[in-house]
């Protein structure tokens, strides 16, 4: 661990030109094509490059005959010297944004539990407030999502963390788990079935979600213990429009988180079984990343969407998961 003089000493001495030919280095491998992208000679590009060793007291390139590579000291300063140029690149887009009359651009994806009720009223809040704030939404799978974040495609998601995502690269806050529900097309006889109960659902014919899901496994459990047969009368889909059809022509049944059910159920595409399931899947939250600084559209979106949270699922801390998964 660096000590306060060490520490201050490099940022005294450091200059923005060091990170500029840090990254011009990682891009081009070569000291006089570095150079030309930095409009300087060689000689001043190699004079800032063994400025930056002697301050770091470590080899950061390889000589080689036809350029440079970087060792692995080089490797962890690249790394740092993109994030503060991308930084500063991002400042002077805001400031741009500013001076142009623009109130700046967000990025937002959700699964579809949030997507179909938090989301609509964080963004309508959000516009209300700030009308020049242009707002990009996307609807998908916790995975695609991230996967977009990661890109920088997206600068927040609404969706789930799993074991599989690296944590230490993301920020997540909670803001609720998310009920499921059994629904069927209206009219069917089920609705009006006397006791009805989850013993009774078991021979029916279900969409499901693939194998593999959450919501898939989650639905599996719920029979299993309950001691039933996991039903084996199966159409397997994630397309919501692909079920709601198919929910209108069969007496089929559909398991749908809560929300979106209710969604559907007040457009009459569907009706809601009246029986509560004992499955439930996991918590979804606010999803950014670790290495970024939101911008202050995404500070904004973010506030709306806690706020919107607040107000549809109450305080996170009070919630508690039904039951641990298994």
């Amino acid at each position: 661990m660096a000590s306060a003089a060490e520490r201050w000493y490099l940022r005294s001495r450091l200059k923005t030109r060091h990170l500029l030919l840090l990254v011009a280095l990682g891009d081009e491998g070569n000291i006089h094509r570095a150079a030309e992208v930095l409009s300087v000679t060689q000689p001043a590009a190699s004079k800032m490059l063994r400025e930056l060793e002697e301050m770091l007291e470590a080899p950061l390139f390889e000589r080689l005959p036809r350029g440079v590579r970087p060792t692995p000291y080089g490797e962890a300063l690249i790394r740092h010297a993109r994030l503060v140029v991308d930084s500063l690149d991002q400042a002077r887009d805001e400031v741009q944004a500013l001076k142009s009359g623009e109130m700046g651009h967000v990025a937002v994806g959700a699964i579809t539990s949030p997507g179909v009720r938090l989301l609509p009223e964080a963004v309508a809040a959000l516009k209300q407030a700030q009308p020049g704030l242009h707002v990009c939404v996307e609807i998908e799978s916790s995975n695609v999502l991230l996967e977009r974040l990661a890109q920088d495609r997206l600068d927040l998601v609404v969706g789930r963390l799993s074991a599989e995502h690296d944590r230490l690269q993301l920020r997540y806050e909670p803001l609720t788990f998310e009920p499921v529900c059994a629904v069927v097309r209206p009219g069917h006889p089920l609705l009006q079935a006397p006791g009805l109960s989850l013993p009774m659902l078991a021979q029916a014919a279900w969409i499901v979600p693939p194998l593999g899901t959450v919501l898939r496994h989650r639905f599996e459990l719920m029979f299993q213990r309950a001691s039933l047969r996991v039903p084996a009368n199966l159409v397997e889909t994630s397309a919501l429009l692909f079920v709601t059809r198919m929910l209108e022509h069969t007496d089929m049944l559909a398991v749908l988180s809560v929300d979106v059910a209710r969604y559907y159920a007040a457009h009459g595409m569907i009706a809601v079984l009246p029986l509560e399931l004992p499955c439930h899947m996991d918590d979804f939250g606010i999803i950014s990343r670790t290495d970024r600084l939101l911008s202050p559209a995404a500070e904004r979106m973010a506030a709306a969407l806690r706020s919107a949270g607040l107000g549809i699922y109450g305080d996170p801390r009070e919630a508690a998961a039904p039951y641990p998964p298994r």
